[in-house]
């Protein structure tokens, strides 16, 4: 009984802090969880500005791409610019061997969303502590086999652990799980443009 008021006043503590900006992108994460995505980091030829690989496709940053994308903000030519303007501020060359931006995949990369919110956000400690994380922040994660992965944070507490949620998509299409220390965490970002 206790665990659930605790929980319950995180929750309400959560919920109240956050800004107008933080609440929406918490509900448009969370709206990404209606989503039946199939998991896909095929490359693609997209549009641009506002392109996208097809609706019923995506991977974890595509969870990030478009839940920015539900409030004006488009993740692929933000990028896109940065990147052609700043190369060698990105991990293009080293980790996937390129010379110049790339309209189609920059954005839908880990380490270029990690540089992006570096350069363009605000870098937030890494830490175990629960309370460190607020709703609307960006996590970013090394899985097994050195596999990175991004999600975001939520409002909503774990009743279990009482950790902050997270939405992301690891492999079964777009997800609200307690998973926040499941992994090595690699970097904490919040980016309110």
């Amino acid at each position: 009984m206790i665990r659930l008021i605790l929980v319950a006043t995180l929750l309400l503590s959560r919920s109240t802090y956050a800004s107008s900006f933080e609440q929406k992108i918490v509900e448009a994460a969370i709206e990404r969880t209606h989503q039946r995505i199939t998991y896909d980091g095929s490359y693609f030829s997209i549009e641009y500005p506002n392109g996208d690989v097809p609706e019923d496709i995506g991977v974890c940053t595509d969870v990030i791409i478009r839940t920015y994308r539900a409030l004006g903000v488009d993740l692929q030519v933000l990028v896109h610019e940065d990147i052609s303007k700043n190369f060698e501020a990105y991990p293009s060359k080293r980790i996937w061997g390129l010379t110049k931006a790339d309209k189609n995949i920059d954005h839908r990369r880990v380490p270029n969303l990690q540089a992006f919110f570096s350069r363009h956000g605000k870098v937030l400690p890494i830490s175990r502590t629960a309370n460190d994380y607020s709703p609307g922040d960006l996590v970013t994660w090394m899985l097994p086999g050195n596999l990175p992965h991004i999600g975001i944070v939520t409002n909503r507490v774990s009743p279990i652990s009482g950790n902050p949620m997270i939405v992301h998509n690891i492999g079964a299409g777009p997800v609200h799980e307690d998973m926040l220390f499941a992994y090595k965490i690699t970097g904490h970002y919040r980016y309110n443009p």
